[in-house]
């Protein structure tokens, strides 16, 4: 369990062994809470990935790809009770490397680790065909079939569980996955690696290759051999990988970005929405691309609404991610937080009312200040850009029409949020809202159950549910001639 700085360098996970980099490089990841040296990592670049994606290939082959689909199902229930027992380790290798608070880590994320490997552990054995009566001199059905070796890519907010979202239905339907971690949060998706060996998945099922997204990620994207690319991240990269996919015409699943609109009607329970909107954006220090960081409230109550928010504000906790009490962490990297002040002094330059916040919080780690804007103009760049961060935008609307028109008028698509007591205007948002999901009285929870994703510069297809043995198998028909 990492606590210190550490001169241990954490290898790769390539055919069940845990291997230095084929170029002897690694890296360093920090603590963000401190800015100091938490651990060296191994580097994975081309070669690394083309050894783990031949492990992946021949399991496919071999092994995995002749296990019953209930034995997978088993080896997901015995790596979810591997995590239960080491939910400590995890929690706290999980803050030190991200900056989340522990309180969070424990509160959500890791229930949400084990009820994905839970519910994809009860689904391994239910991926069904259909019988297709097309003509009575035939016997025409269905069967799904696993695509073969997934990449896949996740990012730096939600190691654990976004990782855990791509891996529980790939493995479920019978795919080997060779994992990227983003470089600056790679602990505890080596962890998650090291446990699904005791848990006795076979060598090559799960490999992990922490590296760069230009090298390791592009090698990743670009290898012949890799049959489907999922990745959670940014539109930038999201396009690159596109354009990589097209060399083999491989599956693609892209989860991008996000600048939600959480949008509040005077007929609404003012109280819950504030909290919810306080919530909503400054959770995870705003590093969620969900976040509802753009509020847009009726001119009404714009004031009072300011008012309330900049109160939960600067009454948030904000410290040592470590200490249970901690409300909010810092921002993951030196590199995020300068970006998001950046965008803070943006927004004053625009002429938005800053009310609290705005500021570095002491000279030791990556911590910013929670942000209230007002008066934010729908123009602004801090209304269309998507900040990552704890900045919250409060946009006044005149009526149902220009709420629409700014809650849609940005390029995402990925969630939105109403309040309202009204339930026909309540029906009328959900129907005409561009978003993947929309909340109603609530902000942003999510269910392994639902599927989840947006569309635009949100991305295309859809995570979850049964969108994800969709996203994982690709059907085959069968045509068995039965005479006349």
């Amino acid at each position: 369990m990492l606590n210190r700085v550490t001169d241990d360098t954490h290898k790769l996970l390539i055919d069940g062994l845990r291997v230095a980099a084929v170029s002897g490089r690694s890296f360093e990841t920090l603590n963000p809470a401190t800015g100091e040296i938490l651990a060296r990592v191994a580097e994975a670049d081309a070669a690394d990935v083309d050894a783990a994606v031949r492990s992946a290939r021949a399991a496919f082959e071999g092994a995995w790809g002749h296990m019953k689909a209930s034995e997978r199902g088993a080896l997901l229930l015995r790596l979810a009770d591997l995590i239960r027992r080491d939910e400590d380790e995890l929690v706290r290798l999980e803050s030190l490397d991200s900056g989340k608070p522990v309180s969070a880590i424990r509160r959500q994320d890791l229930p949400a680790v084990i009820d994905t490997l839970t519910y994809y552990a009860g689904m391994a054995d239910k991926i069904n065909g259909q019988v297709i009566p097309a003509r009575p001199d035939a016997l025409t059905y269905t069967v799904r079939e696993p695509l073969g070796v997934v990449g896949a890519i996740i990012p730096w907010n939600f190691p654990l569980m976004i990782g855990m979202w791509k891996i529980a239905p790939a493995l479920a339907c019978g795919c080997t996955v060779v994992l990227k971690p983003a470089e600056i949060t790679p602990l505890t998706a080596l962890r998650i690696g090291e446990l699904a060996l005791e848990a006795g998945f076979p060598a090559g099922v799960l490999n992990v290759v922490p590296g760069f997204g230009k090298v390791a990620g592009q090698a990743l994207v670009d290898h012949p051999d890799v049959d489907k690319v999922t990745f959670t991240g940014s539109p930038v990269v999201g396009r690159q990988i596109l354009h990589g996919a097209a060399g083999n015409l491989k599956r693609v699943t892209l989860e991008l970005g996000g600048k939600s609109a959480n949008i509040i009607f005077p007929d609404a329970d003012i109280d819950a929405a504030v909290k919810a909107a306080g919530a909503g954006i400054f959770f995870n220090t705003g590093q969620v691309c969900s976040a509802g960081s753009r509020i847009l409230v009726h001119h009404s109550i714009h004031d009072e609404v300011v008012e309330r928010l900049a109160a939960r504000a600067q009454s948030t906790r904000i410290g040592d991610p470590l200490e249970s009490s901690t409300g909010m962490g810092p921002l993951v990297s030196e590199v995020q937080m300068k970006r998001v002040l950046d965008y803070i002094q943006v927004g004053r330059k625009e002429g938005a009312t800053l009310v609290t916040g705005g500021s570095r919080r002491g000279d030791t780690g990556y911590f910013v200040e929670p942000t209230v804007f007002a008066g934010v103009r729908h123009e602004m760049r801090i209304s269309q850009e998507e900040i990552f961060g704890p900045v919250a935008a409060v946009i006044p609307f005149q009526d149902d029409e220009d709420a629409l028109r700014i809650a849609n008028g940005t390029v995402y698509s990925l969630a939105a949020g109403v309040w309202t007591g009204d339930i026909g205007r309540a029906h009328r948002f959900t129907r005409r809202l561009k978003a993947g999901t929309v909340w109603v009285n609530t902000y942003g929870p999510t269910d392994i159950r639902l599927p989840w994703g947006g569309a635009r510069d949100s991305g295309f297809g859809r995570e979850h549910g049964d969108a994800a043995i969709e996203n994982f198998t690709e059907p085959k028909v069968v045509w068995i001639n039965t005479g006349r």
